[in-house]
C-alpha cells in the first residue's frame, strides 16, 4: 500500500474529506424524514470506525521500521495532521472547554502550555532526536547514556505517564458511547477500547499515522461547525474568535446577578458552577495560571508519543517544519475551545435565549429532552435544593466532561450536529489512544523485551510481542477507565506531570549538556520521579497543604526540580561521559546530515 499511497496523499484524503461531507448532508437528510436521534448517532459512530478499521488493515505491516517508525516516509504536511490528532485528545476536545466553563480563567493554562510546548519540542527536542534516528524515547535514553539502567527506567516513567493518559482517552470514549448508543459508561469504555485496537492491532505506526491523518479532518470540523454555527445563531458572527468578549461581559453580569453560590459543590461527581468566568480575581489566579501552563509545556516536551511522531519523517528538516505545521492545526481548536465554553454557558444564563435554563421552573427544565437525555446515563441532574421550584447557579450539575458534546443540544442545533460532535470527540480520544498504547507496547517490546531480555529476537516474534501488549495494556486501561477514579483533565494532567518529573531534564541535558552522564541521568529519572510521585499522593491522598498553590495538577514542576538538581550534583560528582559519547552530542546538534544510529540497532 505504502508508495503508490504516499504519491496520491492529496487526492486520497481529499476524497475522503469529500466522502465524510457528503455522509453528513445524508445525515441531515434522514433527520429531516423523522430518523431518531439516537439512529443517527449510532450510524456517525459506526461510519467513522469503519474507515479507521479499514486505514488500520489496509496499513498492516509485518516491517519493523514501517511498524514503529511509519518507514520514515511520512510528509511534513501529514505529519503535522497526525500529530495534531494525537494531541487533540478527548482532553483537549471533549474536556477542555468544559474546564474552562467550570473552572474559569486559571484552566486557560493548558492552553498555553499545551500549545507553547510544541515550541519547547521544536527547539529543544524534535530536529535532535529524529537526527539520532532511535524508535522510542528509551532508545535515545539507553543509547545516549549508554546502558540498561537508565533505558528501564525510561521505561517505566514512559509506561506510567501514557498508561495514565490513555486512561482518560477511554475514559472519553465511554462518555461519548454511554450518550450515543444509550448504555452505561462502564461498558462504553469497552466499546470504545476494542475500536481503538482496530486502527492499530495491525499496522502499527503506518495504520496509526495514516488513520490520524482522517481522524483530524473529522474532528476539526466537528469542533468548528457547532461553534460558528452557535456564535451566529447569538449574534457574534460566523468568526466567534475575536468578538465574544461581549459574551464573556454579558455573562459576568448574569453571574452577578443570579449570584454565584458554592454552598452544594457536588452531587453523585457532577459539578456546580462556583468560578466566575470573567478576568482573574487576583495574584493567586495568575499563579495557577502561569504554573498549570509551565507543567504542561514541559510535559508536552516530554511525552513519548508525542517525540515518537517526529521519528517518522524522511528527514531532520521535515521534522522541523512537521512541529511547525502541527502548530497550526493544534491552534485551530485550542484558539476555539475559550469560544465554545463562553457560549455554551450564555446558552444556559442568558434568559433572553430560547434554550437558557437558570431562572426557569424546576419542571419545564426536566422536561427538556437533552436535559432527560444527558440525567439518564448519569452526567447531570437538577435538584431543588432551594424548594422555590426554580432552578438556581447552585442547583444545575453537570459533568465537565460533557459541555462539548452537550454543546449541540443545549443550544438547539438539529441533532446531526450532535452526531458529528459525537464523531469528532471519538476521533480525538481514538487517535491519541493509539499513539499512547503503541508508544507503551513500543518501548516494552522494543526497549524492555528487545534490548534487555531477549536481543536475539527475530521480526516476527518481536512484532508479536508488542501485539500481545497493546491488547493487555488496553485491556487493563479500560478497566482502570472504567473506575472514574478522576476526570478527564485530572488524568491528563497527571500524565504530563508524571512525564516531565521524569524525563524532561535528561532528555533535554542529554541533547544540550554532553558531560552529561548515566548515573546524573538515572538519578535525575529516579529522584525526579519519586519526589513528584510522593508528592502527589501526599497533596492529594494524604491532605498535605500544597507548597505556593502547586496542587495535584501541577506536580510535575516539584518533581522537575528535585530532578534537575540531582541530575546536576550527581553528574559533577561522577566521571564525564567517553570522548565517543561527546562527539556523538555534537554531532546531534549538527542540523544538516544522516542519522547517527543505523536502520534496525
Amino acid at each position: 500500500m505504502q508508495g503508490g499511497f504516499t504519491q496520491n496523499l492529496g487526492k486520497v484524503y481529499g476524497l475522503y474529506t469529500l466522502g465524510f461531507l457528503v455522509f453528513f448532508g445524508l445525515m441531515a437528510v434522514l433527520e429531516s424524514m423523522g430518523v431518531g436521534a439516537r439512529t443517527i448517532g449510532i450510524l456517525f459512530l459506526c461510519f467513522t470506525i469503519a474507515i479507521y478499521a479499514i486505514i488500520g488493515y489496509l496499513s498492516r505491516t509485518m516491517d519493523v521500521s514501517a511498524y514503529y517508525v511509519a518507514g520514515r516516509e511520512v510528509p511534513a504536511l501529514y505529519n503535522g495532521m497526525a500529530t495534531a490528532a494525537d494531541w487533540m485528545s478527548g482532553a483537549s476536545f471533549v474536556a477542555l472547554a468544559g474546564g474552562i466553563y467550570f473552572g474559569g480563567y486559571p484552566y486557560l493554562g493548558f492552553i498555553v502550555g499545551w500549545t507553547g510546548g510544541y515550541v519547547l519540542v521544536n527547539s529543544l527536542m524534535a530536529p535532535y532526536l529524529r537526527k539520532f534516528g532511535c524508535y522510542t524515547v528509551p532508545d535515545f535514553v539507553g543509547t545516549r547514556y549508554g546502558g540498561n539502567l537508565a533505558r528501564l527506567c525510561a521505561v517505566i516513567i514512559l509506561v506510567v505517564a501514557s498508561f495514565t493518559y490513555v486512561t482518560a482517552q477511554i475514559n472519553a470514549t465511554g462518555t461519548i458511547a454511554a450518550r450515543a448508543l444509550g448504555i452505561p459508561f462502564e461498558i462504553g469504555v469497552w466499546l470504545g477500547v476494542a475500536s481503538i485496537l482496530l486502527c492499530s492491532m495491525l499496522g502499527g505506526m503506518r495504520g496509526v499515522t495514516w488513520t490520524q491523518v482522517a481522524q483530524y479532518i473529522v474532528l476539526i470540523i466537528a469542533y468548528l461547525v457547532p461553534v460558528i454555527w452557535m456564535s451566529n445563531k447569538q449574534g457574534f458572527g460566523l468568526i466567534p474568535h475575536f468578538s465574544y468578549g461581549d459574551a464573556v461581559q454579558k455573562i459576568a453580569e448574569l453571574e452577578t446577578t443570579y449570584g454565584l453560590n458554592s454552598a452544594a459543590e457536588s452531587v453523585a461527581g457532577l459539578s456546580v458552577l462556583t468560578t466566575p468566568h470573567n478576568a482573574p480575581a487576583g495574584g493567586l489566579d495568575s499563579w495557577k495560571m502561569v504554573t498549570l501552563a509551565v507543567a504542561m509545556m514541559t510535559g508536552t516536551a516530554s511525552l513519548p508519543h508525542i517525540l515518537m511522531r517526529y521519528f517518522t519523517t524522511p528527514s531532520v528538516r521535515q521534522a522541523r517544519r512537521s512541529v511547525g505545521w502541527s502548530l497550526l492545526f493544534i491552534f485551530l481548536l485550542y484558539f476555539t475551545a475559550p469560544a465554545l465554553a463562553t457560549l455554551s454557558k450564555l446558552q444556559l444564563l442568558d434568559p433572553a435565549l430560547a434554550t437558557s435554563v437558570i431562572g426557569k421552573s424546576i419542571e419545564d427544565v426536566l422536561a427538556l429532552e437533552w436535559v432527560q437525555n444527558w440525567s439518564a446515563v448519569g452526567m447531570l441532574a437538577v435538584v431543588d435544593q432551594s424548594g422555590d421550584g426554580l432552578v438556581q447557579l447552585n442547583e444545575f450539575f453537570m459533568r465537565p466532561d460533557i459541555v462539548v458534546l452537550a454543546t449541540p443540544e443545549i443550544a438547539g442545533l438539529p441533532y446531526v450536529i450532535s452526531g458529528l460532535v459525537a464523531a469528532g470527540g471519538l476521533a480525538a480520544a481514538m487517535s491519541t489512544a493509539d499513539g499512547l498504547l503503541l508508544a507503551i507496547a513500543n518501548a516494552l517490546s522494543h526497549d524492555l523485551y528487545y534490548k534487555i531480555i531477549d536481543p536475539k529476537a527475530d521480526t516476527r516474534r518481536r512484532l508479536i510481542v508488542a501485539r500481545v501488549l497493546l491488547l493487555g495494556i488496553a485491556a487493563l486501561a479500560a478497566l482502570v477507565a472504567s473506575l472514574k477514579l478522576t476526570g478527564i483533565l485530572g488524568a491528563v494532567a497527571w500524565a504530563f506531570c508524571f512525564a516531565n518529573s521524569g524525563l524532561f531534564f535528561p532528555l533535554v541535558l542529554g541533547i544540550w549538556w554532553k558531560r552529561a552522564n548515566t548515573p546524573g541521568a538515572v538519578a535525575g529519572m529516579v529522584v525526579g520521579f519519586t519526589v513528584g510521585s510522593w508528592y502527589l499522593y501526599m497533596v492529594y491522598a494524604a491532605g498535605m497543604t500544597p507548597w505556593f498553590g502547586l496542587d495535584h495538577l501541577r506536580f510535575g514542576i516539584v518533581g522537575m526540580a528535585a530532578s534537575l538538581i540531582a541530575m546536576i550534583v550527581v553528574t559533577l560528582a561522577t566521571k564525564a561521559p567517553s570522548q565517543e559519547v561527546q562527539d556523538m552530542v555534537d554531532e546531534v546538534r549538527i542540523p544538516s546530515g544522516g542519522t547517527i544510529l543505523s536502520a534496525d540497532h
